[in-house]
């Protein structure tokens, strides 16, 4: 079964699909800043402006189920009075962020299907004022949307301002791998333009999850016992796919994925681990795999990029030997958390998260709290409290592998 996994692994990295380095170092020293963001609405158009403290490069186009705007642009950073974005006429809903290292992405949830009319950049019109980007939005039909409607090309080269180039990529640096060190990938969910869930405080999920992600990195390291890498080091979406390539380029032999969630009843808390299973194991389990596995739908991905599954029979095959795996790693991680930390009723679950899928690598997905509950949150933002919690699932990780050494010894 282990030669069937390399072939697995094998087959993955020939059609692996190109993930984004994450790397400071290819965004301008001084990107552009958004100062605000507003919507203008008037009676045949709503107008979104950003306001900036300096020029950028842009494109925009619009995608249908479901009906969104996108705005793409050169990277900038965000002032924090830009939080809560505003809705209002066509506009529904909106999310801004870091789409990848030098493109910034604008994601408008819109009342049905519209078009982009008028797209611009104003200069200052005076001393002191800003640049504006200006976006209009009509409404449309949904038979003229689609007749057209043009898929936008894949993953395009981050736009360029030819008066301010960008530094030259570095190099990747990838640890060299060392016999009897395993490597661990730690994926914080969600980034940049997927925030994901926020906190009764207004905190964003993704901010807190790659704080204990961290956390969880330097105690593994701590060990000297194992490698480890975290699938986004920054504040930066990554296509749920691409968490997948980036373990299995690496060749990871356990991936875990870091989340924190948040629901309406808020005297809801408690810690809860998720391992593959296209059957769900209750009905939250499964309302929660399908909230996560739109993050590419929330970060404006057209999704009939997918590419269809390849080898079947044998992904197949290897998945089951991985969910096995997968199941002992959370059994153990349960008992590990159970100590320190409250824990939901029916703690090992269920579910088709979709970044559970790599067929080769042991996964489990960790809901570390619910940031809609005034407890939890302050758990998970508090350091001492994350760095307790790590140490349970570092102490699972490495009774899992002394586990897994002991049977091979046998």
């Amino acid at each position: 079964m282990y030669r069937l996994r390399n072939v697995i692994r094998g087959i993955g990295l020939a059609v692996a699909v190109v993930f984004p380095l994450l790397s400071d170092s290819t965004a301008w020293a001084t990107a552009p800043q958004v100062q605000g963001v507003r919507i203008g609405v008037y009676a045949t158009k709503t107008r979104l402006v950003l306001d900036l403290d300096g020029t950028v490069e842009f494109r925009t186009f619009s995608l249908p189920n479901p009906w969104r705007v996108v705005v793409d642009l050169s990277e900038v950073t965000w002032s924090s009075g830009v939080k809560r974005p505003p809705r209002g006429g066509l506009v529904t809903g909106m999310r801004f962020g870091l789409f990848r290292p030098g493109t910034s992405r604008v994601v408008v949830d819109t009342t049905g299907p519209v078009q982009v009319t008028k797209s611009f950049v104003l200069p200052p019109s005076k001393a002191g004022a800003s640049y504006r980007l200006v976006v209009d939005m009509t409404r449309t039909t949904r038979e003229t949307f689609m007749k057209g409607y043009r898929r936008p090309a894949p993953d395009p080269a981050p736009p360029q301002i030819a008066a301010r180039p960008a530094d030259p990529a570095p190099s990747p640096v990838i640890p060299k791998p060392r016999p009897g060190r395993k490597l661990i990938m730690i994926d914080p969910g969600h980034g940049g333009v997927d925030p994901g869930a926020m906190s009764r405080s207004g905190v964003w999920e993704k901010h807190i999850v790659l704080a204990f992600a961290q956390e969880l990195q330097r105690q593994l390291l701590a060990t000297g016992r194992f490698r480890v890498q975290l699938t986004r080091d920054r504040d930066v979406f990554i296509r749920l796919r691409d968490r997948i390539a980036i373990a299995r380029k690496a060749g990871a032999d356990l991936f875990i994925s870091v989340h924190a969630d948040s629901i309406g009843n808020r005297k809801v808390r408690g810690t809860s681990v998720y391992t593959l299973s296209e059957n769900a194991s209750d009905k939250e389990a499964a309302a929660l795999a399908t909230k996560e596995n739109k993050s590419d739908v929330i970060a404006g991905i057209d999704l009939d990029e997918q590419p269809d599954d390849v080898v079947n029979i044998l992904i197949d095959l290897a998945q089951r030997e991985t969910m096995n795996e997968s199941a002992v790693f959370a059994k153990t991680l349960v008992e590990k958390l159970a100590r320190h930390r409250r824990m939901l009723r029916n703690t090992h679950r269920f579910a088709g998260f979709a970044v559970l899928k790599a067929p080769d690598i042991p996964s489990v997905l960790v809901e570390l709290g619910y940031l809609s509950n005034r407890d939890d949150e302050r758990m998970l933002r508090n350091p001492r409290q994350r760095e307790i919690m790590a140490g349970s699932i570092a102490t699972a990780v490495s009774e899992y592998f002394e586990r897994q050494q002991a049977a091979e010894r046998r």
